[in-house]
């Protein structure tokens, strides 16, 4: 139904996973040893310029297109099957209950019935594509599908970047979903498996950071938020005067003056703890929850010495970074001590790696 196969599906063949934001593209390969282990085979990121991609849009293809042949080329990967996503407010789902026992085409009728009251454009402009959750909970006879449509223009889009730089796309996953399939292997390590614990999952990217508030397989809350990494390198610029592109590189090496703990980054530590101290209170204010068991911090900025820290004592909660490739043995091709500091950035791209092996 979809335009471009499946929002859902994967496919067995090597997979690259490549996640495009909005300050740069990650890219990461998957294989699994003789005794079933994962492998992280490569990963590779490549910085993109302010305003090439603003609020999920794509405003300069080329220069993005561009983008995704170099970080192909810096991983040295030849697999040419991707999967890619699309951010969550360029899709809509919905779960709906349709009666149980139907067959694929009986399902795909009643899907494109049903999607006629979710969606607000025509079904001619949108790729429509279902996964099949399973047996309602709620309603005897019934199966729970879950329902997912995008303007075909944005699949478009992300389908044109893969084959621009010669990939072919095969999976078109949304962002969210990507990001807790990763982390669901992190939440395994976590006491008792993680079953039952409330765990509250912040992506801190450029300019937003996203909020995901789990519970064992269900997503209770979603959230997101207008800050992230970006302000850290504005604080950068009006404290020492340097240009924006400056106090990125600065930023990126470590390169900054004496004061710069003090002046600029226990400040902007202290601000992040409170944002997400305050989108924990607006989960909190709209659900009958009053505390989250576990905080996992992933991107860019997650990796801050002293973050973790702040965020624990802003909330009162076990707070964590997410390393996505924990438990995962390490190629030759990879650079393992440059790569974990790194790590938090991967975490959709790991999780769209994964589809590979993954419905």
């Amino acid at each position: 139904m979809s335009a471009l196969g499946s929002f859902f599906s994967r496919d067995p063949a090597p997979l690259l996973g490549i996640d495009v934001s909005s300050s740069s593209v990650k890219l990461v390969e998957l294989s699994r040893n003789r005794a079933g282990d994962l492998v992280l085979e490569r990963c590779a990121i490549e910085p993109l310029e302010r305003g090439w991609i603003t609020d999920g849009n794509i405003e300069k293809f080329d220069e993005v297109a561009e983008a995704v042949r170099r970080v192909v080329r810096k991983s040295g990967s030849k697999t040419k099957q991707v999967a890619m996503a699309l951010p969550a407010s360029a899709v809509i789902t919905k779960k709906i209950m349709l009666p149980g026992g139907l067959t694929e085409k009986e399902l795909e009728a009643q899907v494109e019935s049903e999607a006629n009251q979710y969606i607000p454009f025509s079904l001619d402009e949108v790729s429509l594509d279902f996964c099949v959750l399973g047996p309602s909970a709620t309603s005897v006879g019934d199966t729970e599908v879950l329902i997912a449509a995008s303007r075909k223009e944005k699949v478009s889009d992300r389908q044109g970047l893969a084959e621009a730089a010669g990939l072919t796309p095969v999976v078109l996953d949304i962002e969210p979903y990507a990001s807790r399939m990763a982390a669901g292997r992190v939440i395994e390590t976590l006491p008792n498996q993680g079953v039952d614990s409330l765990v509250a999952l912040f992506e801190v990217g450029a300019v937003t950071t996203s909020m995901q508030v789990m519970r064992n397989d269900d997503v209770l809350y979603e959230r997101d938020q207008a800050f992230g990494g970006a302000q850290l390198t504005q604080l950068i610029v009006r404290q020492y005067g340097f240009s924006m592109d400056e106090a990125e590189a600065k930023k990126r090496s470590g390169d900054l003056p004496d004061d710069y703990r003090s002046a600029v980054l226990e400040p902007f530590i202290e601000s992040m703890s409170q944002e997400i101290g305050r989108a924990l209170q607006f989960f909190f204010t709209s659900t009958p929850y009053n505390k989250v068991d576990h905080i996992l911090l992933a991107g860019g900025s997650a990796a801050i010495p002293g973050l973790t820290e702040g965020v624990t004592k802003q909330t009162s909660s076990a707070c964590m970074v997410i390393n996505p490739f924990d438990g995962m043995e390490m190629a030759s091709t990879v650079h393992a001590r440059k790569i974990a500091r790194e790590a938090p950035s991967y975490l959709t791209s790991t999780g769209l790696a994964l589809r590979r092996f993954y419905a």
